[in-house]
């Protein structure tokens, strides 16, 4: 659970569009047709949390269509939210047997690998899913990568990832935040404040970043800084972890722990 907290605020979970036919298939027969939308509807009952109507379309697709690989990744998804391990990986890699090219369903399954603490395997999936040369933001698995990395704790490797991401994306707000994690773990202050910075020109504050913000000023001893931040904090996440962190923090600093 901590680690799909961790990977949700940089790469959420991807329901995929059944939008792409197998490339195998010689034509859309009117199974895979029918395949095609049993697997959409399963898609949005698997969004809107009705769990049983999803599973029941999709494998009512998969029965149709059992190398329609587009079903496999929706129901890897579905199980994985259950809790069913054994199940969601025999259908992610059912779902890249079929189509080893899909690097969207390879960084799913480099997430779901990260969550299960399997890292070597998970970074090896977001590699391969960024080296491919017809993924559009081969920056998502390389960040991904990088956080979980970060898990393992791998400060180092996890570095090297997240700066290819940001080569390739300078904007990256999830690669910025995190570097600004590790240059604040390093005692580069700078650096973390520098990556805050570029954060903060891309999205609005999280709590996260906001958590790290405080923790960076103070070390940097701008009080006025660190105070501003505290303030947002408290007004627009005080129902947030990185708040009571900061509570223990600030209630510490009192009593000189």
């Amino acid at each position: 659970m901590q680690t799909r907290k961790l990977l949700a605020g940089i790469a959420p979970v991807l329901l995929l569009v059944a939008c792409a036919g197998n490339p195998q298939s010689p034509a859309v027969t009117q199974s895979l047709t029918a395949a095609k939308a049993n697997t959409q509807l399963g898609i949005e009952y698997l969004r809107s949390g009705d769990l049983e109507r999803s599973r029941n379309r999709l494998e009512r697709a998969i029965k149709m269509a059992p190398d329609y690989a587009p079903a496999h990744d929706a129901i890897a998804i579905l199980y994985e939210q259950v809790g069913d391990h054994e199940a969601a990986e025999t259908h992610y890699r059912k779902s890249l047997r079929i189509d080893a090219g899909n690097a969207a369903t390879r960084n799913n399954y480099g997430q779901f690998l990260c969550k299960l603490g399997r890292y070597d395997e998970a970074a090896a999936a977001f590699k391969r899913a960024a080296e491919n040369a017809y993924y559009r933001t081969p920056w998502v698995p390389l960040t991904n990568a990088g956080i979980c990395l970060l898990g393992v704790p791998d400060n180092a490797q996890a570095e090297v990832y997240l700066r290819q991401a940001l080569a390739r994306q300078p904007t990256y707000a999830p690669a910025l935040l995190n570097m600004g994690k590790i240059s604040f773990a390093g005692g580069d202050y700078l650096s973390a404040r520098g990556y805050l910075e570029r954060y903060q020109q891309v999205v609005e504050h999280t709590a996260d970043s906001l958590w790290l913000a405080i923790q960076t000023e103070y070390a940097l001893k701008d009080h006025a800084a660190w105070g501003n931040y505290a303030l947002q904090l408290r007004r627009d996440f005080p129902d947030s972890e990185q708040y009571l962190l900061m509570q223990e923090w600030e209630n510490g600093r009192r009593t000189g722990d």
